[in-house]
């Protein structure tokens, strides 16, 4: 069986030598036998990279992130950075002071994230979301990336909960972050951790998560 990856490796530039003041049959027809199987292993690559199965060679940016704590906010509508704690992955995505996610390659890349609410209130309560991106600094509200929740409020002694979550494509250059923010009208709505649990037997829940994924380069 062929072995694909080897396929992938670029190929060695042939030694084509240097021709004779004289012509000479057989250097001619090394020289192409050399010219035909270098461009046979370019073919070869080149079929395996663009085949149906050719993005098993690919090597992108990706991140995975979570975070392990209930967070808060300090006081009611105030704008305030979700952490994450926990690497789930990462090639060129890094997080940074807890609350950045940055990028070693410039492109256009998809952010995918989710959190848990719970409000204790028997009011319902508002969120806002939205993101921030820059290379330094506390980071620029990028516009039109707000969205706006409604958690439900406590009944019957049970806590009112939702979970939601958006995903947007956005353009970063190498070595910018970019931050999700949130913000509520009370410090009785958090965003979670719950642990394992039983009845029935469950894993535990992250408060948030995120995953930032290369899409393309930027368009020259």
């Amino acid at each position: 069986m062929t072995d694909l990856t080897s396929q992938i490796t670029t190929p060695a530039q042939p030694n084509l030598g240097n021709p004779g003041e004289v012509y000479d049959r057989l250097f001619f027809s090394q020289t192409l036998s050399n010219i035909g199987n270098y461009a046979k292993r370019v073919t070869n690559a080149l079929a395996a990279l663009f085949g149906p199965r050719g993005g098993k060679y690919l090597n992108a940016p990706y991140g995975a992130f979570q975070d392990t704590t209930t967070q808060t906010v300090a006081a009611i509508n105030t704008a305030t950075a979700l952490k994450f704690n926990t690497t789930d992955f990462s090639n060129g995505i890094v997080v940074d002071s807890t609350t950045k996610l940055r990028v070693s390659q410039s492109g256009i890349y998809n952010l995918q994230f989710s959190v848990q609410t719970q409000n204790t209130d028997t009011q319902l309560h508002d969120v806002y979301i939205w993101l921030r991106q820059d290379a330094s600094g506390a980071g620029t509200d990028i516009p039109g990336s707000t969205g706006l929740i409604s958690v439900p409020s406590s009944h019957g002694g049970v806590d009112g909960h939702s979970i939601v979550g958006w995903n947007y494509f956005i353009t970063l250059n190498a070595n910018d972050f970019v931050e999700i923010w949130w913000a509520t009208n009370s410090t009785q709505v958090t965003i979670p951790y719950y642990a394992a649990g039983t009845s029935p037997t469950r894993p535990a829940t992250a408060s948030a998560v995120a995953t930032l994924s290369f899409v393309s380069n930027l368009s020259v």
